[in-house]
């Protein structure tokens, strides 16, 4: 990772309705349109460019974000259809050139790359039905959009879809912390986004009395989505899982109320609270 200089326009000039986004001195571009702006972002004449796209949403019974990943030639044309007949999405992000260099070929890759990407990164349940074939390309043209991605993810994570980013620190200065119980052992980081619980961890397998609803529900959404499974005496983190807060996550794992900040403790028995808050 290095610095980098991102311009952000506000067609109608307001922060939370249609964004462009671009580094100055690349040549790729990104616009967010929330899904009630669409009309308006009709007048973009970039929304028409050849490129790809993404549709990103939520739903109550699970817990990770959701993302359709699409290309098109002309990329509005598609998500105009999507408004028709796709219910979950709320915002989508075009992702393209500013001259419009892309070409049909260059988009299915991208969308190909993209989708494999996503489902590597897991931060989001992707809702393409089927998947995507990568197209023939000369290997040097491969590599100018492997470099554009590396730009797309970028605006992306800028725009508050952080689809490529990996939910574990990749450098070397994380710490790791640890939540044990009767048969809970679980390890973790703080990160950008809040309290991460690796992949392997465990968790008590019953809520006590005085747990609560919140984590019962918690804990069944997590279930649902695929990210805990039972196990003999417990149930195991098969991927790992960001949590908004480190309270959050030691419930979980410990199956009953819980002040995460006291009871993940580093390897030398420090809280998070001694290290992070003192």
């Amino acid at each position: 990772m290095k610095p980098q200089t991102i311009q952000i326009f506000l067609p109608d000039g307001h922060p939370t309705s249609i964004r462009e986004a671009e580094i100055t001195n690349r040549l790729v571009k990104a616009i967010l349109i929330p899904r009630n702006k669409l009309a308006e972002a009709a007048k973009r004449e970039i929304v028409n460019f050849t490129g790809v796209y993404f549709l990103f949403g939520s739903s109550d019974e699970l817990i990770k974000p959701k993302v359709y990943i699409g290309e098109g030639e002309d990329c509005f044309k598609r998500i105009k259809s999507h408004n028709r007949n796709k219910e979950f999405w709320t915002h989508c992000v075009i992702v393209t050139t500013k001259t419009n260099e892309f070409t049909k070929t260059d988009g299915k890759f991208l969308e190909h790359h993209c989708l494999e990407k996503a489902e590597e990164y897991g931060r989001y349940k992707t809702e393409n039905d089927t998947g995507s074939n990568k197209p023939s390309l000369p290997e040097s043209r491969e590599y100018d959009l492997l470099d554009n991605f590396e730009t797309l993810k970028i605006l992306l994570a800028t725009l508050g879809y952080p689809l490529f980013e990996s939910i574990r620190k990749e450098d070397d200065t994380k710490e790791i912390f640890i939540c044990k119980g009767k048969k809970a052992f679980a390890e973790g980081e703080m990160s950008d986004d809040g309290f991460v619980v690796y992949k392997g961890s465990k968790c008590n397998l019953n809520v006590t009395n005085s747990g609560g609803k919140y984590i019962i529900n918690s804990r069944e959404k997590l279930i649902e989505s695929g990210v805990l499974e039972e196990v003999n005496d417990g149930y195991l983190f098969k991927t790992d899982h960001i949590f908004n807060s480190p309270s959050a996550a030691s419930a979980t794992v410990l199956a009953r109320r819980s002040n995460g900040w006291r009871d993940w403790k580093n390897i030398e028995g420090k809280t998070l609270d001694d290290l992070k808050r003192k």
